[in-house]
């Protein structure tokens, strides 16, 4: 990033007065930081479940795309992209039920959906250069799966 002479000066002097404004604005037992973030991280992950799943959905239909046209993969393709679509699917009913039980119901049927899911990705045959793909969806469905059970364990 290129700065002006002006921006630079601006942050000489933004620098060289932080540690006085600082003082003045702190109250006993309050402490005053004036930092301000430069950029922000690329790193941050994606907490919202409705958000990943829906991702990991689109991934899947990615990799569909990319594999080879057998007869056999056309099958488990249909199925793949069904129980990876209903696991967001069926996350977001549980956020709309009705009460515990239905909560619980609906977020049972998204974990069985992800072991669903799991079955499928090992059974599809890829390309050589798609299994690092394959192995990525494997590893996503593993997590959702385990937060889907983390979930269902703390309703109980």
């Amino acid at each position: 990033m290129v700065e002006t002479k002006k921006q630079i000066a601006n942050h000489k002097q933004v620098q060289k007065f932080k540690p006085q404004i600082a003082h003045k604005l702190e109250k006993p037992g309050i402490k005053v930081s004036l930092e301000v973030p430069t950029t922000v991280a690329k790193t941050t992950k994606q907490y919202d479940l409705e958000e990943r799943t829906l991702t990991f959905s689109k991934s899947v239909i990615r990799f569909v795309n990319e594999l080879p046209r057998t007869v056999a993969n056309e099958e488990l393709s249909k199925q793949l992209i069904r129980s990876a679509g209903s696991i967001g699917a069926n996350y977001i009913e549980a956020n709309e039920s009705l009460g515990k039980k239905d909560f619980t119901m609906r977020a049972r049927i998204a974990r069985k959906e992800a072991k669903e899911t799991r079955y499928w990705l090992e059974l599809v045959e890829c390309k050589k250069e798609n299994e690092a793909t394959r192995k990525a969806l494997l590893q996503e469905s593993t997590e959702l799966l385990k937060i889907l059970s983390a979930i269902i364990n703390k309703t109980k």
